[in-house]
């Protein structure tokens, strides 16, 4: 949709531009208008162009490895979004939509690149456009790398896991052994005293059978928790693998657009020195 070069003058990026470069600009791009809840393009969908927020508020999302919605970013007025995927021209791996009355700008390529032509500075400003995206990538996998191995086992665990491991707490606390240890003494005290009353006379035969049926069962029960601590554990390394491994191929991405970036700026620069 045509529309007048003022329109530019609300984007911070093309705010310092002047008549004749808005008037060029605005010819080559295109006003989109968006509805509240429509979408703007879809994963897989060919990134034709990037979008330039003027007015309303866009969600960019993306479905995780869980199939959860997580929000990648929601662009203020004045800022790119799909722009990553223009540069590449791949597809793009986000969805887009609009979640009130949108204004969008639609730029393609050439006209990013009659831009950098015109106005240098315009790259090292996309440049920082993709250094915040970079900057919302690692507060997203902090935030991902935030779920519990703890809470995910717990989810999972039966009612007799769950006891074992109540019983293994409580087992190798100082309240177990300060109990024990008093209830057995009073134990001794009591059947001493007694004398040939007593129920179980020195060397105590029947607390020795009870202490040895009690031992026999809190082996496995204690065995038991181990093994749940030790999935805890494997989770928690998986999880701490799956984060590095995000992590490693955000940075990857997004160092290999930011070289792009530099050598197109390289390439705009030289042009210039060319012409001047």
């Amino acid at each position: 949709m045509p529309f007048e070069a003022d329109v530019l003058r609300k984007v911070p990026l093309f705010a310092t531009l002047d008549d004749e470069e808005l008037g060029i600009l605005s010819t080559q791009a295109e006003l989109r208008r968006f509805a509240a809840q429509q979408r703007i393009y879809k994963t897989g969908a060919p990134a034709l162009g990037a979008y330039v927020l003027v007015s309303g508020s866009v969600r960019v999302t993306t479905v995780d490895e869980d199939q959860q919605e997580v929000v990648v970013n929601e662009p203020v007025p004045g800022e790119f979004f799909g722009f990553a995927s223009m540069l590449e021209q791949t597809p793009h791996r986000t969805d887009a939509w609009a979640t009130s009355d949108t204004e969008c700008i639609e730029v393609e390529r050439n006209d990013i690149l009659v831009l950098i032509e015109r106005r240098p500075h315009a790259a090292m400003e996309m440049m920082a456009v993709l250094g915040r995206q970079f900057h919302a990538a690692q507060q997203l996998i902090r935030s991902r790398s935030l779920r519990s191995p703890s809470e995910i086992i717990e989810e999972q665990a039966s009612f007799g896991e769950r006891v074992a491991d109540a019983v293994a707490g409580f087992g190798g606390s100082w309240t177990f052994i300060i109990l024990f240890s008093i209830v057995i003494t009073l134990y001794a005290a009591v059947n001493v005293s007694l004398g040939q009353r007593a129920w179980d006379p020195y060397p105590f035969i029947l607390l020795n059978l009870v202490l040895s049926m009690t031992a026999a069962l809190q082996a496995p029960i204690i065995m038991m928790s181990q093994n749940r601590q030790d999935k805890k554990d494997r989770l928690r390394g998986d999880l701490d693998f799956d984060v590095n491994r995000r992590a490693h191929s955000e940075i990857q991405g997004l160092a290999q657009k930011l070289n792009q970036m530099g050598d197109r700026l390289a390439d705009m620069q030289e042009r210039l020195r060319e012409k001047a």
